[in-house]
């Protein structure tokens, strides 16, 4: 990793793997958009979770491919896939895994052998995650967070890269569990998915009515996305833009003294500081994907509203004037400011990603 300072010497292929990174995600664009018609901002923004190493939740009504954009990424990516249907009756155990008795026909001895759980796979999608109780929620805490799970007083590793991408209906509350705070924070994004336009639904309905079937074709595997969440964390951020992002962060908690009105009136918990890091580290994916080779405050204000918008837990009074936690995050960005003499350091993004012999 580079200092903010540049002191730590910059790798020689740097140049080459951000320049692979963008050319990647410029086909892995192509190839989803063999199947998926539209939604370009929720493509940009599940691809820059997952450089970042990040999980997501996706919230839409039924019929707007949730499903089938989260399966299709993990096909392009060469990527193992479990879907996990979320009900009511689910137990943590069929998440997990568990523990059962075998019988050796041979010697007649039994010994338990672990069987693994859909958890253990790349991309977990976890579908209507809030049809079931906070404690089978619970169960991908653990890996979510530490890229492992306990099950039997043994610790068992998760497979790398690994994604919990999680989709919920919005509409349909009766009979539903919300996620914990806790919980929520694990999620990089909250990525809202909304209704196409209509030529982008014509397109839909003639794709989707054919006798023709897209193929879709491999763009990288599991070696190759870890690289480049490598090469993402790489990317330098001046302390100027760091410090941007904390602000945003900071200024949503209430009860501080110099938090705004808005805020003290409309928030009854803001983001904690996990939400500065995501900031940063979704800015720095985002930067990459641009062409960029380090991270301005747009790449932060970007970012903030799928960052922000589960973090802000919004007061009483918000819902009874109708104020979204969404407002809240525009209201943010309007009040925090950014300095208008910002400079982004040139010289410490070519250190950084210098290629060889260049000055």
């Amino acid at each position: 990793m580079v200092d903010s300072k540049g002191d730590t010497p910059a790798r020689p292929d740097d140049v080459a793997a951000a320049r692979h990174l963008v050319e990647s995600y410029g086909r892995l664009r192509a190839e989803l958009g063999k199947v998926i018609v539209g939604q370009r901002g929720v493509l940009e923004e599940l691809l820059v979770a997952m450089l970042s190493r990040g999980h997501c939740i996706l919230e839409g009504v039924p019929g707007l491919a949730k499903t089938l954009l989260i399966s299709t990424v993990a096909r392009t990516m060469d990527l193992s896939f479990s879907r996990i249907q979320f009900t009511p009756d689910l137990m943590p155990s069929d998440i997990t895994g568990t523990e059962v008795i075998e019988e050796d026909k041979r010697s007649g001895g039994k010994s338990m052998r672990f069987v693994e759980g859909p958890i253990f796979a790349n991309v977990i999608l976890a579908d209507e995650i809030n049809r079931t109780p906070p404690k089978t929620q619970s169960a991908l805490l653990e890996a979510m967070q530490e890229r492992q799970v306990s099950a039997g007083g043994v610790t068992r590793i998760v497979p790398e890269p690994f994604f919990v991408l999680a989709t919920q209906n919005p509409i349909e509350q009766e009979g539903t569990y919300p996620l914990p705070e806790a919980q929520l924070d694990r999620f990089m994004f909250k990525i809202l998915v909304d209704y196409p336009s209509a030529q982008e639904e014509m397109d839909i309905v003639r794709l989707t009515t054919g006798s023709t079937a897209a193929v879709i074709d491999r763009v990288m595997d599991a070696e190759g996305l870890l690289s480049m969440q490598e090469t993402v964390r790489r990317v330098p951020c001046s302390d100027h833009v760091i410090g941007y992002a904390m602000a945003l962060a900071r200024t949503s908690r209430p009860r501080r003294g110099d938090a705004p009105k808005f805020v003290e009136d409309y928030v009854a918990w803001g983001a904690g500081p996990r939400a500065s890091q995501q900031l940063v580290l979704a800015g720095k994916a985002r930067a990459l994907i641009h062409g960029r080779h380090c991270v301005s405050t747009d790449d932060i204000r970007a970012v903030a509203p799928p960052v922000l918008r589960h973090r802000i837990i919004t007061s009483f009074n918000a819902e009874a004037d109708g104020v979204t936690s969404d407002q809240v995050v525009r209201l943010l960005l309007d009040h925090v400011p950014r300095d208008a003499s910002e400079t982004i350091d040139d010289s410490l993004a070519r250190r950084v990603f210098a290629a060889p012999g260049s000055s």
